[in-house]
């Protein structure tokens, strides 16, 4: 049955996209028309509506007759930036080249982004917030769940462009205006040549292939000034050590060899050149370094899971900037902690995994817990952003705590959803952030 259903909502959706990109604005409103003069239109004795129906069917003949001929081949070649951030438009070049004997004239450019209909394994296990609450047939027949997975999956809108008359071998530039909606990689697959009709009810189309993408990295909020709490702390094998996975360390300088020394830092060049051994000699460093947690498990992106990525983000390019060293912590496929900050790393690298997280379904929050708790004695302080404030997460903080780590701890709430309302302590030792007030929430902290 659901298989049955997610083919019917494919199809449906595969047709309403079809249609419009073939039909102007203008020639949906006439093709609504037709319909309803259809509906109304077969008693002639009662109603004139046969009338308007031939009409408008008229009108919509002479435009599909119009559109026949494909507008001119052309090649195209974009200027798209790296990265996007939503919620920010941005503006982009198109060239336009016309290898043809004949002007290009009266044209315009649609994007083709790529498919955002959910797969089926998507359909079935991703349950829209909030579902619970619905009538027993919208749950059994799931289109208000496809429709928000169909929303869910619509990263941008980039509005038609015209194109200014391209001369035979010449080239134009034409700019087009993209509108990201929500965060994560949005893929072009290529560019569609239209033309309108003389009524201007229709559009003939010549796909051109044109592939390319960018990332849309996550909204960002800005943040009071911060004097994040904790002080130095001992890292054994300074930043070096900070930014891979091994015994690497930072050279201080040679001396001669002890007893106990381990061989691999025997440095033999000098041995030769001496005739006695010598060894590489590495000290530690103490220095600030921070770990932004991040709460990732929900069974779905809502809207409070995506306001956490978004506060995740914020803290991000705020603490990258500082004169401290910060690990963003995230369950995912891959559980391990991303440093930047000092020259390691870059706060792209974190905004990056910040636009392309989900929601971990398939894991226990101890999975998080583990990983913030294996080094709490190389921690200045650390920033919880929690999706709810239950026993699992209390004992996270209390345990960090405990062990004299400074935490600042943001419950991330959405009143709207179903047990959105969560009872959390007073600050300072727990913030709410509600959504759709979170930069309000977030120019209130004090730390």
């Amino acid at each position: 049955m659901r298989r049955f259903l997610y083919r019917n909502f494919r199809a449906v959706a595969g047709l309403q996209h079809r249609l419009g990109r073939r039909l102007t604005p203008a020639g949906q409103l006439v093709a609504a028309g037709l319909v309803a003069a259809g509906i109304v239109g077969p008693n002639t004795r009662l109603t004139v509506g046969y009338q308007a129906f031939a009409f408008l069917a008229a009108l919509l003949l002479v435009a599909a007759l119009a559109v026949l001929r494909r507008p001119p081949s052309l090649q195209v070649s974009r200027r798209l930036p790296r990265f996007a951030t939503a919620g920010e438009p941005l503006s982009y070049t198109v060239r336009v080249r016309n290898p043809g004997r004949r002007p290009a004239a009266g044209l315009a450019l649609l994007e083709d982004l790529a498919d955002p209909r959910p797969s089926f394994e998507e359909f079935v296990s991703t349950p829209e917030p909030g579902e619970a609450r619905r009538n027993r047939f919208d749950r059994t027949v799931g289109y208000p769940r496809w429709s928000w997975l169909l929303e869910l999956n619509r990263r941008a809108a980039i509005a038609e462009e015209p194109v200014a008359t391209v001369p035979p071998g010449g080239e134009v530039e034409a700019r087009l205006t993209l509108s990201p909606q929500r965060r994560g990689r949005l893929t072009l697959s290529g560019v569609t040549v239209a033309r309108r009709d003389p009524l201007g009810l229709a559009r003939a189309l010549r796909p051109l292939a044109a592939p390319a993408s960018l990332l849309i990295l996550p909204r960002r909020y800005p943040l009071p000034p911060l004097t994040l709490p904790g002080a130095r702390r001992y890292q054994r094998g300074g930043i070096p050590l900070a930014q891979s996975v091994g015994d690497s360390e930072e050279f201080a300088s040679l001396r001669d060899y002890r007893p106990g020394d381990p061989l691999k830092r025997v440095h033999w060049r000098s041995w030769a050149r001496t005739g006695r051994p010598v060894v590489r000699e590495y000290h530690d460093e103490f220095f600030v370094r921070h770990a932004l947690v991040l709460d990732t498990f929900a069974a779905a992106p809502t809207a409070a899971f995506e306001e956490a990525v978004s506060i995740a983000a914020s803290f991000a390019c705020t603490v990258g900037t500082q004169d401290s060293l910060l690990d963003l912590l995230v369950a995912g496929p891959e559980a391990h902690p991303i440093t930047v900050g000092r020259g390691v790393g870059h706060v792209d690298r974190v905004l990056e995994i910040l636009a392309a997280v989900r929601p971990c379904r398939d894991r226990p929050f101890a999975t998080l817990a583990r990983l913030v708790l294996e080094q709490p004695g190389a921690l200045s302080g650390v920033i919880c952003i929690l999706l709810a404030w239950d026993a699992a997460r209390r004992e996270l903080v209390d345990r960090l705590r405990a062990l004299a780590v400074p935490v600042l701890v943001l419950v991330v709430t959405d009143p709207a959803q179903p047990g959105g309302v969560v009872d959390v302590p007073d600050p300072p030792a727990v913030h709410r952030l509600e959504v759709g007030r979170v930069g309000e929430g977030l120019m209130g902290l004090r730390t």
